[in-house]
């Protein structure tokens, strides 16, 4: 059984320097690949790095998150397009909205939401996109520039029901990671059973979204070494388990359908 961490932040500082140990304990327990996505100007080097180190297992992304819109430099987007010229293999990723707590200038964030995704469909690569209170506003600048023929991901999907079918019209992939457990199980079921089966991914989002223990049932929780607040790679399998309860399948099953449709969306 292969399985495809399709959104995680190895690049992290919490955990870069451990990066090695646990991309490779994660491949012993059947993560083959990882797409690892920048999150700001400072880090997009040490992802590129990480590209490099450990092809083909990374998929290195490069974003602006808009966490870190507002520490922009006047350069930044020169330096994003460098970075994707000198790194052939990489996607778009990490960017998009959030209406949180303390998050600044929403106008913004969208107007650096739209160039990147402007930039992803100019490049005819998928980005990755973080979402959090803004579903709404996304949709609505999803529909004035899509289609998107090459994909892209809401990754941690956490949106309705309703919203899945706008999103998958429009290219959208789903992935769930273990913040999907954070929701009302019943209301986690009919979000899932809504994305097409050819639009499902698994994710990590390490060294977040670290999984609630499900039962017995499930693997133990893989630690992070000095710190066990921090999620591991090799965790894709707790989520993997818990999609594969939501649909009533065979986790088998769903790795697979989850790793291919991975491999598809990545192959450009």
């Amino acid at each position: 059984m292969k399985l495809f961490d399709a959104h995680c932040h190895l690049q992290d500082p919490r955990i870069f320097h451990k990066a090695p140990q646990l991309i490779a304990s994660a491949i012993d327990s059947g993560v083959v690949r990882f797409a690892v996505n920048g999150v700001s100007e400072q880090d997009w080097p040490l992802v590129k790095q990480m590209g490099e180190s450990h092809h083909p297992h990374i998929i290195p992304r490069f974003g602006l998150h808009p966490w870190y819109v507002a520490d922009r430099t006047p350069n930044w987007l020169n330096t994003l397009k460098q970075s994707f010229a000198s790194t052939p293999s990489a996607a778009v990723g990490e960017i998009g909205l959030d209406k949180g707590k303390k998050m600044g200038d929403f106008a913004d964030q969208v107007h650096v939401f739209r160039q990147q995704l402007e930039l992803a469909k100019e490049l005819k690569r998928p980005a990755s996109i973080h979402c959090v209170r803004a579903f709404g506003d996304l949709l609505e600048i999803m529909n004035s520039l899509g289609p998107f023929p090459e994909g892209f991901i809401l990754h941690s999907y956490l949106g309705s029901a309703e919203m899945v079918p706008e999103f998958a019209n429009l290219g959208g992939y789903f992935s769930f990671s273990g913040f999907l457990m954070s929701m009302k199980t019943s209301k986690a079921k009919r979000m899932v059973k809504a994305v097409p089966f050819d639009r499902l991914l698994l994710e990590t989002d390490a060294p977040d979204a670290l999984p609630k223990s499900q039962g017995e049932s499930e693997p133990p929780l893989q630690p992070v070494e000095g710190d066990a607040s921090l999620n591991h790679p090799a965790n894709i399998h707790n989520v993997l388990v818990y999609v594969a309860s939501l649909l009533e399948m065979d986790k088998e099953e769903v790795a697979e359908a989850s790793y291919q449709n991975a491999v598809r969306l990545f192959s450009y």
